[in-house]
């Protein structure tokens, strides 16, 4: 915010790659109840509390799928048109194709016992294998003969872990099962070690990254995943320069040949230059040497850390809940798994505003699923600067879960709830497949959205190193009065990351489902507000849905918030927007701002019903009587905008 103090920029303006990491990790009280100041964890226990957090979140996508299969079951089961094996077959195989992980289905004709088996892509097993599966579709089998489902435990077949699920007909002449291919645990568990930080990441010597003390520069090692915490990670043999004056191709001719340049690249008004004999240290030395420059810095790397326009009031009809309240979705997982969006007041705040598609929200991370049904009509044409030829498809998963955090279909009977249901979701592809990402691609990504019309950035996404380069993207886009989001970090530490501690930004914290700060969550007078980080379901690739926790995920909570904001006021700046989620948010820990959760939990309802009564704090007051003044000025004078 601009009330927050300025950071010094640690590693001068260089463009340098750096890895963005996907801020993840490890979930209802009523608002208003204040927690206890927490003490951070020390380092053992630190460890071990984000341990229970992987358990947990794999736990919960364990059950989210079973419930997800079961769902599909009974669609099938509920679907009129099928009325003979051919149709049943076609229908199996449709959804086979679009869910890869139902590798195998059945249905049960009960009264006559005739069966039809499609199959899907299944390994080749053993017969020790093939006979586990048996054994659990004849146990199904038996219980659909008693009008029950069933459940298996989980099990291994050709070293892969999978279940059997199946669901009776209302009639009891029906029954369907399933064979779920259950590898998404298995990525889940991979992907919440490295951006819980429970292990070191990125390694180095992958694509000549080194890593260096954050407020020093000095190269350091790291061995574990809390030694992230002080480092920042950057390509050894790249640099970021910004020049005085703009070079001429003659002058980038000279400096190619005398570093023996493999890429040069522009993007605004600084350079990144890949040498393919000198290391960053002497790449620095010849340019403060022979240039004159405005600074020069490391290449870092980002790590991780979702019609007509509607708006206004609530137009689909959903039932009530159990103590009155509206606005209660019939998505598939919303009332049993997805505890953060009451927390936060969202099913109120539909009343008020369930978003616009004329406002766009770009999410920066590694693109999202094009295909995922949850996501169907909710993304607008994005960009891959990873590989510009591709589109913005998510090969992590990360950029998947974000997005259906922001804008998962609402009330359309699957899946999840997002807490928008109209903004749009811009995918820009800026992290890889290992999750992490340079400077330039992140810069190159804030930039690219800001000029295709995003009215919102959300950035789970963050690196130590304080980079000029980074910092000049986010100033391009909120002087254009975009709302940039980002997320803390998963470190458990005060050290400020970045781009969440500029001052442009707006930084959210993660707390759990008891309303208390995440043991992960990083902290300190740079945070704006908290959100909920833990054990947050959402769409994940392939059409499968997982329960995943960290700092990246709290952070979409407030840009879509954001996004609300924008679409019940329009005229309200991105600064004006910002405030607003401050002032009304839900004071947490110590009264007043603290480190731990800032202002405190956002409160969707609340902030929508003062932008809607255009209740803005005073200090607002003179930029909105100008617009209005000019706008009134304008219509006399007959003038257009």
């Amino acid at each position: 915010m601009k009330s927050r103090q300025l950071w010094t920029w640690i590693a001068a303006g260089s463009v340098l790659g750096v890895l963005l990491v996907l801020l993840f990790i490890p979930g209802s009280k009523e608002p208003g109840q204040t927690a206890q100041p927490p003490q951070p964890l020390k380092p053992q226990g630190e460890h071990k509390a984000k341990h229970m957090t992987l358990l947990s979140d794999i736990e919960s996508t364990d059950r989210l799928n079973r419930v997800d299969a079961k769902g599909h079951l009974r669609a099938m089961l509920n679907n009129d048109k099928l009325r003979n094996a051919g149709q049943v077959k076609s229908y199996a195989l449709k959804e086979q194709k679009s869910h890869q992980h139902f590798e195998q289905v059945r249905w049960y004709q009960l009264r006559n016992n005739q069966s039809t088996e499609i199959n899907g892509k299944l390994p080749p097993m053993s017969k020790k294998d093939k006979a586990l599966i048996a054994h659990h579709f004849q146990m199904a089998l038996q219980k659909l003969k008693q009008g029950k489902p069933y459940d298996s435990p989980k099990f291994y077949a050709a070293g892969k872990p999978y279940f059997v699920v199946a669901e009776p007909s209302k009639d009891g002449k029906h029954g369907a099962a399933a064979l779920v291919n259950q590898a998404v645990l298995h990525e889940v568990s991979n992907h919440q070690k490295r951006n819980l930080r429970m292990i070191p990441y990125p390694k180095e010597g992958k694509f000549k990254v080194e890593s260096i003390h954050a407020d020093t520069l000095s190269d350091i090692t790291v061995k574990t995943g809390h030694d992230n915490e002080k480092a920042s990670h950057y390509y050894e043999n790249e640099i970021v320069v910004s020049f005085k004056s703009e070079p001429t191709k003659e002058d980038l001719s000279l400096i190619e040949r005398d570093i023996s340049a493999e890429s040069s690249r522009k993007l605004g008004y600084a350079y990144v230059f890949r040498s393919k004999q000198m290391d960053y240290n002497r790449l620095r030395s010849y340019f403060e040497r022979r240039w004159s420059i405005n600074y020069t810095e490391p290449h870092y790397i980002y790590l991780t850390n979702d019609r007509q326009a509607k708006s206004g009031a609530a137009s689909e009809s959903m039932p009530e809940g159990p103590d009155g309240q509206v606005n209660i979705p019939n998505d598939l997982l919303f009332s049993e798994y997805q505890w953060n969006l009451p927390v936060i007041e969202t099913n109120r705040g539909w009343d008020i505003s369930k978003g616009s598609e004329d406002v766009i929200i770009a999410v920066i991370d590694t693109g999202v699923d094009l295909a995922h049904t949850d996501l169907d009509g909710q993304l607008v044409e994005g960009y891959n600067i990873v590989d510009k030829e591709a589109k913005p498809q998510d090969d992590v998963g990360h950029g998947t879960h974000v997005a259906g955090i922001i804008a998962a279909l609402v009330n359309n009977g699957e899946g999840v709830a997002g807490v928008s249901w109209y903004n749009k979701i811009m995918p820009v592809k800026a992290l890889d497949g290992t999750g992490s990402g340079t400077t330039y691609a992140v810069a190159e990504g804030i930039i690219w959205a800001t000029d295709h019309g995003a009215k919102v950035i959300n950035m789970s996404l963050g690196n130590y190193a304080d980079s000029q380069f980074l910092h000049d993207a986010v100033k391009y886009a909120y002087d254009r009065d975009v709302v940039l989001v980002a997320a803390s970090g998963n470190d458990n530490t005060e050290r400020p990351g970045y781009p969440a501690a500029y001052p442009e930004v707006l930084a959210v914290a993660a707390i759990d489902a008891d309303q208390k700060r995440a043991e992960y969550s990083n902290y300190g007078d740079y945070i704006d507000v908290s959100a909920p980080g833990t054990n947050i379901a959402s769409t994940f690739p392939g059409n499968q849905y997982a329960a995943l926790s960290g700092t990246s995920m709290a952070s979409p909570h407030a840009a879509a918030m954001a996004g609300l904001i924008r679409s019940l006021n329009p005229e309200l700046t991105n600064q004006e927007v910002m405030d607003l989620m401050i002032n009304h948010a839900v004071d947490l820990g110590d009264k007043g701002k603290d480190k731990y959760y800032g202002h405190g939990q956002i409160d969707i309802f609340q902030s929508l019903k003062a932008a809607g009564n255009s209740e803005v704090p005073l200090q607002m007051w003179p930029s909105q009587a100008l617009r209005h003044l000019e706008d009134e000025l304008r219509k006399l004078g007959g003038t257009k905008k």
